[in-house]
């Protein structure tokens, strides 16, 4: 959403100031300046990237331009989630996680958060840690290293749409300078017409920087910079995770670990400790809760 309300007032400023300052807007629409501009841009994406950054990038483009899912409550849920999982296996041991493990969609501490379940990249990171801890052959500092590396790998990932869309809009204002020399190439071929045609050929050819400007800053490049921090954004989840299992192995109870992974949060999503407290005891009561009726 906030990618159309930016696209509105950076149109809507451009095209306003100008008309307000006397400009004839039906002089602006040229659409072979765009062909040329567009086509040539998305050429050269298909030229700079392979097939997997190309379908990685076309992913990307739709969930832009919806609101970041990266919230306050996400985050309480994911650490009360983790803090059922760890408070589990301190009570019956790591090899109670296994069925968990094996089928989150029908464990009951999965299947209650579904918004998380849909994540299957965070998901998975979970659940192989999980494994590797039930395995019990890997210390904290293995643990760890392998963590770190899984994450500079996604990191790679991510970045890979958020590279091929800077490159487009960095190209955009060199193919916008390539439509207008075209553009000055054909009033010259045309000279001989009356100073008054002549000038408006011109000023057409202009167009083409003016829209390979427009289209790069206005338009293209701001996405490489959305999709950037949506990645920084997923990249904290991981480490949140990360310091939260890390700390459970080094001994630490799970209401102690979960505050670890608090703390690893960005301030603007970070749940207070009183927030963090108040959620596990409702997830707890609830859990006990729900424990006790199946029981009965």
């Amino acid at each position: 959403m906030l990618v159309i309300i930016g696209y509105i007032v950076v149109f809507a400023t451009v095209f306003g100031g100008f008309a307000l300052s006397g400009g004839n807007l039906a002089s602006l629409f040229q659409p072979t300046e765009l062909l040329i501009i567009g086509g040539a841009g998305v050429g050269a994406f298909i030229v700079g990237n392979n097939g997997k950054a190309i379908r990685a990038t076309l992913k990307a483009l739709p969930s832009l331009f919806k609101g970041s899912h990266f919230s306050k409550a996400l985050y309480l849920d994911l650490l009360a989630m983790l803090y059922l999982l760890l408070a589990k296996s301190r009570q019956s041991g790591l090899v109670a996680l296994e069925n968990d493990i094996e089928d989150p969609q029908n464990s009951p501490i999965f299947s209650a958060y579904p918004r998380l379940l849909a994540d299957s990249e965070a998901m998975n990171f979970i659940v192989d840690y999980l494994r590797l801890m039930v395995s019990g052959n890997m210390n904290a500092f293995e643990m760890e290293a392998l963590m770190d590396e899984e994450i500079e790998t996604c990191e790679h990932e991510h970045e890979v749409p958020a590279h091929s869309l800077n490159a487009v809009g960095d190209g955009l204002p060199a193919f916008g300078i390539v439509a207008a020399v075209m553009g000055v190439v054909n009033a010259l071929a045309a000279a001989d017409r009356p100073a008054a045609e002549l000038g408006a050929l011109i000023a057409h050819a202009m167009v083409g920087t003016f829209l390979g400007i427009l289209l790069a800053y206005g338009m293209v490049l701001p996405l490489a910079t959305v999709l950037r921090q949506r990645s920084a954004e997923h990249l904290k989840m991981m480490e949140c995770i990360k310091t939260t299992l890390l700390s459970s192995i080094n001994g630490y109870a799970p209401q102690i670990a979960v505050e670890f992974g608090r703390k690893t949060l960005f301030s603007t999503e970070r749940p207070s400790f009183a927030e963090l407290e108040e959620h596990v005891r409702e997830v707890r009561t609830s859990s006990n809760s729900q424990a006790s009726g199946d029981s009965a």
